[in-house]
């Protein structure tokens, strides 16, 4: 059962996190260069064509976030139905740097995927400009495509702290077994003292 655990969470966090490449890049590509300018009086407005672009940013943004919290449970998941402290993760230093670099990775992609779906919307939305020069703009090119690979690379990050995960939980429970074992040995050595003083000790 606890493989099956970590199976279907390294999983989710894959999938979540690969369709949020998938989406980003897509809408890096059918997002538009620019509108199409027309005049009026004083005003130009802008006509823009019809693309998901602005769509896909937004289910883009949902599935880095999925991803990312499946990546955080698949850390603090009790594994077996045991549970660990956090000070015993933190005794791991890989893994204490692996999950700061994929928390910082997720804000920074879902910040620059959150940018370009925004500015994508406002340009449809604010469309009508009384500069008379405007030239229609769209999001800045790159910024999807930019925050898809971030997406892609904060769920393989994910992935690596979930494996040490697995390793830190492996240390934990040997120390614990460990500390068990001596505990036994110490009270076993004691009884038998015992038995053996008494044993010794002349009958009256």
């Amino acid at each position: 059962m606890a493989l099956a655990d970590v199976g279907y969470i390294r999983l989710l966090v894959i999938t979540l996190g690969v369709l949020s490449f998938v989406l980003g890049i897509i809408a890096e590509n059918k997002k538009p260069a620019g509108g199409t300018a027309i005049p009026g009086k004083g005003v130009v407005i802008c006509k823009y064509p019809h693309d998901p672009s602005i769509a896909l940013g937004s289910f883009s943004i949902i599935f880095l976030l999925l991803s990312s919290i499946c990546g955080v449970i698949s850390i603090f998941y009790p594994y077996k139905g045991k549970a660990v402290s956090v000070y015993a993760l933190q005794r791991s230093p890989a893994l204490v740097v692996f999950s700061a670099i994929a928390v910082a990775l997720f804000f920074l992609a879902e910040g620059l995927m959150m940018w370009a779906t925004i500015t994508e919307g406002l340009h449809r939305t604010y469309n009508t400009h009384h500069n008379l020069e405007t030239d229609c703009p769209t999001a800045k090119t790159g910024l999807f495509g930019g925050a898809a690979f971030l997406a892609l690379d904060t769920s393989l990050f994910w992935l690596i702290c979930q494996m040490l995960t697995l390793n830190a939980r492996a240390d934990y429970e040997l120390d614990d077994d460990e500390d068990l074992k001596g505990k036994y040995g110490q009270v076993m050595a004691t009884d038998y003292n015992a038995a053996g003083a008494a044993h010794l000790q002349p009958s009256v």
